[in-house]
């Protein structure tokens, strides 16, 4: 009898009596081709490429009869990018002129700052035992209101070294509108009575934009379960063989496949009992700016997102066989557990992430709404270690077991199936652990 019921189970999966029986590898290629290809020239962000691939998402959506999120005209969440070129600047301790160059470092998205001991501002002291990365990161998440930090000379390598990751460090302060200003002291700006600062910087926006597609929850409509990937990659790079087009088919239009392949199978199910977002980021590949900017943004409110399936590269078999995936940071909640409940005795395997020293949780776009304690995990089937033509010219769509991801894409379905229909909650993940 039991041998009936695991072969009744594997037949089912295959016939997708339990899934997406409408997922058909002729429509997962002709997706897939269409993000990889030439014309697409590597989706690199901020290039022509990553508007003609957000263009297509939105026209999928748009197939698929997906909503916009409330308060959205249309598919894409508009943000922008800031390019910042430091200018003259001056500081005044005491009196005294210093050089202001080595030792002001402005954090923000105003093109002019002159401030003195009058100032109302936040004042913060980064000290000699402190862990400079760490309090800056605190700072970076907290701030509130402008804010002055005085930064311990023994700090003097780690302020230098922070200058040059200025506009990705401070990217959350540039999207909401606060300055922060760093000075750097010496050992005789030890009673510093009276400071004045001034900065100026050229600042310039660039426009971005996710591509956010939702099917409302009929019973729980206020908890939303995501499926997400990224739609940028490299773009042009250097000829290699004759061939320039980093077209990024397993990095990661196998993902966005697999979420517009998704969106198609839901939408023709009847309404899931939780709110599905379908998101495609953009700006992975060059700092995860758009899933930090859906994080910072809150809406929905991180407490009310269930669960974050983020998909980066599905296109090869994994280390495991085919029908598997991994799932990254697999021990921080039981988020996996339940993927793994729900495909048991099915054909598709669901493991913990192999390569645990790629630290690929903090790596892809799950991150920052896992720092908000949501249960936001990757799921991949990327052989990381031995693929040689990860961030290559060569990931193309010939490189690619098209019946394997679509096997995978249905697979990945059935192990959401209880997030979905709102019987599993994964636990939290610690935020004080990422």
């Amino acid at each position: 009898m039991k041998k009936q019921y695991i072969l009744i189970n594997a037949l089912c999966f295959f016939s997708m009596c339990t899934t997406a029986q409408d997922i058909k590898e002729k429509e997962v290629t002709r997706i897939i081709s269409t993000l990889a290809a030439d014309d697409m020239q590597g989706r690199k962000t901020f290039t022509p490429g990553a508007e003609k691939a957000a263009t297509f998402i939105e026209q999928e959506f748009t197939k698929a009869k997906l909503q916009p999120f409330p308060g959205n005209k249309g598919f894409r969440q508009v943000f922008s990018h800031y390019e910042v070129k430091p200018g003259i600047q001056q500081l005044w301790l005491n009196g005294h002129t210093q050089p202001g160059g080595d030792r002001v470092l402005v954090l923000g998205a105003a093109s002019h700052v002159e401030w003195n001991q009058d100032t109302p501002l936040e004042s913060i002291q980064v000290k000699s035992g402190d862990n400079f990365y760490e309090q800056l990161e605190k700072l970076l998440r907290g701030a509130k209101r402008n804010t002055i930090v005085w930064v311990d000379s023994a700090h003097n390598k780690e302020f230098t070294s922070y200058n040059h990751g200025i506009q990705e460090t401070g990217r959350h302060l540039l999207d909401s509108g606060k300055t922060v200003v760093m000075i750097l002291k010496t050992a005789a700006d030890s009673a510093i009575q009276t400071w004045a600062v001034k900065a100026d910087q050229q600042v310039t926006p660039l426009p971005l934009f996710n591509v956010v597609g939702m099917i409302r929850g009929a019973t729980k409509p206020e908890e939303y379960v995501i499926f997400s990937a990224h739609y940028d990659h490299l773009g042009i790079q250097p000829p290699e063989a004759g061939d320039s087009i980093a077209n990024g088919a397993d990095d990661d239009a196998s993902g966005i496949t697999a979420i517009i392949s998704m969106a198609n199978y839901y939408k023709k199910q009847p309404a899931p009992a939780r709110t599905i977002l379908f998101i495609a980021f953009t700006g992975e590949e060059i700092g995860e700016y758009g899933s930090h900017y859906y994080a910072a943004h809150g809406d929905p409110a991180a407490e009310k997102i269930i669960a974050m399936f983020n998909i980066d590269m599905l296109g090869k078999v994994s280390k495991f066989g085919k029908n598997s995936i991994f799932v990254t940071g697999y021990e921080r909640s039981d988020f996996g557990e339940i993927l793994k409940r729900n495909v048991k005795n099915t054909p598709f395997q669901v493991y913990p992430d192999p390569y645990p020293d790629q630290h690929l949780f903090y790596r892809a776009d799950n991150a920052a709404l896992a720092k908000l304690g949501v249960p936001a995990h990757t799921i991949s089937t990327a052989r990381i270690d031995t693929d040689t033509l990860y961030h290559n010219v060569g990931d193309e769509v010939k490189t690619l077991d098209l019946a394997n991801l679509t096997n995978v894409i249905k697979g990945i379905i059935t192990s959401a199936r209880s997030i979905v229909n709102g019987t599993d909650t994964p636990k939290r993940v610690d935020k004080k652990k990422v």
